[in-house]
């Protein structure tokens, strides 16, 4: 009889150790969660910060938003949001971003978009899916974010209601930006010089090109070693080619060759930049000063 009831006895210890150590591990989770869902404080705002509208559009631009954001109908040249983003597997509806105060970002402070772009945050501590491509904004500088900010509440407000995608599943986002976001905002490498890293910065913060020129792993994270080497577009209908070894592939024949084609496009003969998605990506880029398009080719062609 006493050696059974010992018995009973290790069993309930047993199990009790069991669920202490599921106890302390949901509660490390839990902890982990808070920490990594905890938004960028206001103090990140540079005090007395004017915002630079033209930079903001160029900003704009760099990062082809109207491309995604487009309105349908009457909102077509703004950033009302409402078509249909369609992914491998399924779909999403992008949002609306212009500054209207019910069904946009009219609403948000400065932080409040910094956060959304660096972190992958709303306002209401929402994760954002990554189709949202804020992996890749996560690069840009404090200042660039508030230019750009600045200047898509200095366009008009558009009235369109859009429906939240649902939000399920949505906690184990945390945890895998806690491996996809970078550390930090883009920092100049040594030894390249200004235009480089002007150029460097644009394609792998605003401009974004890793998202669609990169492969990804099983958990969807970009596979850095194969940075800008070519991908399966997230349509899942086609490829994103490589910008590796232009000029060895015989793509361009120099800085100033690629420059054109980023410039003209189409309009002077280098239809394979204005093809498919890249036409738009083209026609935004065509808008910005020609030295961020010499910084851009000049890094780009730099990529062996």
């Amino acid at each position: 009889m006493q050696q059974g009831t010992g018995k009973q006895r290790r069993k309930w210890r047993i199990w009790h150790l069991v669920l202490a150590i599921l106890l302390l591990a949901a509660g490390g989770v839990a902890y982990l969660y808070q920490q990594l869902s905890r938004p960028l404080p206001p103090g990140i705002i540079p005090a007395g910060y004017t915002p630079d509208l033209q930079n903001g559009r160029n900003m704009y631009l760099a990062g082809g938003c109207l491309s995604c954001h487009r309105g349908i109908g009457p909102h077509a040249e703004l950033p009302a949001g409402g078509r249909k983003l369609k992914l491998r597997r399924g779909e999403i509806t992008v949002p609306n971003i212009t500054p209207d105060p019910e069904t946009g970002i009219g609403r948000w402070r400065a932080i409040d978009f910094v956060n959304a772009m660096r972190k992958g945050l709303g306002p209401d501590g929402t994760h954002y899916l990554p189709s949202f491509p804020y992996t890749s904004y996560a690069w840009m500088r404090t200042e660039d974010l508030l230019d750009l900010f600045a200047w898509l509440q200095q366009q008009p407000a558009a009235r369109n209601p859009v429906p939240r995608e649902g939000t399920w599943g949505r906690y184990l986002l945390a945890f895998w930006k806690w491996l996809a976001l970078p550390p930090r905002p883009f920092r100049d490498v040594p030894g390249k010089d200004a235009t480089w890293n002007r150029g460097a910065y644009l394609v792998v913060g605003p401009g974004r090109c890793a998202e669609c020129h990169t492969p990804r792993n099983t958990i969807f994270l970009l596979d850095r070693r194969q940075w800008l080497a070519g991908a399966p577009l997230i349509t899942g209908q086609g490829r994103a080619p490589s910008l590796r070894g232009l000029k060895r592939r015989g793509r361009y024949k120099d800085v100033n060759d690629l420059m054109q084609a980023l410039k003209y496009g189409e309009a002077m003969g280098y239809q394979d930049l204005s093809a498919g998605g890249m036409g738009e990506v083209q026609s935004n880029l065509s808008k910005l000063p020609d030295e961020d398009l010499k910084a851009i080719a000049t890094y780009l062609m730099s990529l062996q």
